[in-house]
């Protein structure tokens, strides 16, 4: 399936190489089979639930080896557009978990809780399984006042063996409904998180292929990047819906294992 001109792969996570905590194939041969071939790979997600060495450590229990330059998510991207905006200190309102915690704490933010979010000079929203009624009041509120919104990306849904669960676009959809204000989005289909794992595998555009199961943010983020794409079906879109979108898609398969070998 691959030409000899892919020298590098750009891999979504979720459902591309497992669902939870259910790994889609056998990943050690899959990744020994990608190291025979010489490929370089990087790990792009959407998901900023965890941390770079989080997921080092995940891929570790699933038999795979990487090492934390390797993983970028839209947590880090998120932290990156922010501190573009604004200077370190400035006082954040955050729903989200460790990834984004620690990314924006990385480059100097002030974290404030929902007694202190009236401070806040900017909204960050992502994926929090402890998101309730007073998180997402507050967010509301301050949007609606002009407070600066941001998020890490837009999966209204998350893959898993039972089926697909809200994700965070589904969430901020809540916000977006209630103010009218839409955020600004680091993670895919912009092609930020994209550009910065090329940049870190040192290959060029046509040279790099983007894998992800998401044909409005996988696929359309590599397609916005300039790089070649393949979908595979072990995730959320499926072969009918590939085959109509445009531009059309590189390469469609099954799973990851049919791709590389």
């Amino acid at each position: 399936m691959l030409t000899p001109k892919i020298k590098s792969l750009i891999l979504d996570m979720d459902g591309v190489l497992w669902k939870a905590d259910a790994p889609i194939g056998n990943l050690p041969a899959v990744f020994d089979h990608i190291r025979t071939r010489g490929l370089k790979v990087a790990f792009a997600t959407n998901n900023g639930t965890r941390t770079p060495e989080q997921y080092v450590e995940r891929l570790a229990l699933f038999g795979v080896q990487a090492e934390p330059w390797q993983v970028v998510t839209s947590a880090l991207g998120v932290a990156h557009l922010l501190s573009q905006k604004f200077p370190a200190g400035t006082p954040l309102f955050v729903i989200g978990e460790s990834g984004m915690l620690q990314a924006l704490r990385a480059k100097g933010f002030a974290l404030l809780s929902v007694e202190e979010a009236e401070k806040a000079q900017a909204v960050v929203m992502g994926v929090d399984h402890g998101i309730n009624y007073a998180k997402m009041s507050e967010a509301t509120l301050l949007v609606r006042r002009g407070v600066p919104f941001y998020a890490t990306n837009p999966d209204k849904t998350f893959p898993t063996p039972r089926g697909e669960i809200p994700g965070a676009g589904a969430w901020i959809s809540v916000i977006v409904t209630a103010t009218g204000i839409e955020p600004v989005i680091a993670g895919k289909p912009a092609p930020f998180l994209l550009d910065l794992a090329r940049e870190r595998l040192e290959t060029g555009k046509d040279e790099t292929l983007v894998v992800g199961d998401r044909l409005e943010t996988d696929i359309a983020g590599g397609q916005a990047a300039g790089c070649p794409v393949a979908l595979v079906l072990s995730g959320v879109s499926t072969r009918a819906q590939a085959q109509a979108w445009r531009p059309a898609v590189d390469l469609i398969v099954k799973d990851l294992t049919t791709l590389v070998n």
